[in-house]
């Protein structure tokens, strides 16, 4: 009779180590694949370039056949090579916020969110990644777009009150601010998805803060009008990019820091929801 012995087998040993460490650099890599993955990325940044440049070239043109025919528009009356170049401003910053409140806000519409964080469970990497990647991007395109504009629509009034080349002084300054402006547009966008969750909520906060808030200030009397104006987000930025300043505007190093503020602001308010509450 023979008997059967069954050995017992040695348990396996698992180990609990993810087989890739969750490191900024690989988040930052994570959010740059996702952008450039969507159709949309591409078209708004494109609009947001062609807004940019289109618009600054017709406002010389416009400057430029006032001249010739004698009959100058009085919004027109004072301006530079430089005002005239960033006059899309106004229009890019729609597209690239847009754009950043996209970045995060779609994510929580189809449900990536629950992903991205599940990969990434301390959550505020993935803040900072997305606001980083973003605002680099809108940088670039707001930065690239300016000196396009400039280079031709100096080209267009070239012998006229308003001609400058890049060699006069605050012309490098004003180019540079107005890219930099742009890039911290796109990470205001990118805070209030992430602060919202909503696409529609946050493009419409945007759009508040920086066209219709100004629009009514302006009714305020004027006391109240040049003590708040002059802070709100629209205004900040732009003197960080203007040529000139007066006694209603800030000086562009001050623009600067309230624009900054505003956008800390914005960063921190996102940054605590998405922390303190579930996706």
């Amino acid at each position: 009779m023979s008997t059967l012995t069954a050995t017992a087998e040695e348990p396996r040993t698992t180990s609990v180590r993810p087989a890739y460490r969750v490191t900024g650099r690989r988040v930052l890599s994570s959010e740059w694949a996702k952008l450039w993955s969507l159709r949309s990325t591409w078209i708004t940044l494109g609009l947001g370039l062609l807004f940019l440049v289109a618009f600054g070239l017709i406002s010389a043109s416009r400057y430029k056949s006032g001249i010739d025919s004698g009959h100058m528009d009085r919004d027109f009356a004072d301006s530079t090579a430089v005002s005239l170049s960033l006059f899309g401003t106004n229009f890019a910053q729609l597209a690239l916020g847009v754009l950043g409140v996209l970045v995060t806000a779609g994510e929580y519409s189809t449900g990536m969110i629950r992903s991205t964080l599940a990969a990434v469970p301390r959550r505020l990497p993935v803040l900072w990644s997305k606001a980083a990647v973003f605002g680099l991007v809108a940088l670039v395109v707001g930065t690239v777009g300016g000196f396009v504009a400039f280079l031709f629509g100096s080209g267009i009034v070239s012998g006229t009150p308003a001609a400058m080349s890049l060699s006069h002084a605050g012309v490098l300054r004003s180019l540079l601010g107005a890219g930099l402006y742009l890039g911290l547009v796109g990470v205001i966008g990118v805070a209030l998805g992430a602060l919202l969750r909503s696409v529609a909520g946050g493009i419409s906060v945007l759009v508040a803060a920086l066209m219709l808030i100004p629009g009514l200030v302006s009714l305020l009397p004027s006391s109240w009008r040049d003590d708040i104006s002059p802070y709100l987000p629209s205004n900040a930025g732009e003197s960080m990019f203007a040529l000139t300043h007066d006694s209603t505007s800030l000086s562009p190093g001050a623009g600067l820091l309230v624009f900054l503020c505003w956008t800390a602001l914005a960063l921190g308010g996102a940054a605590y929801r998405l922390a303190r509450t579930d996706v």
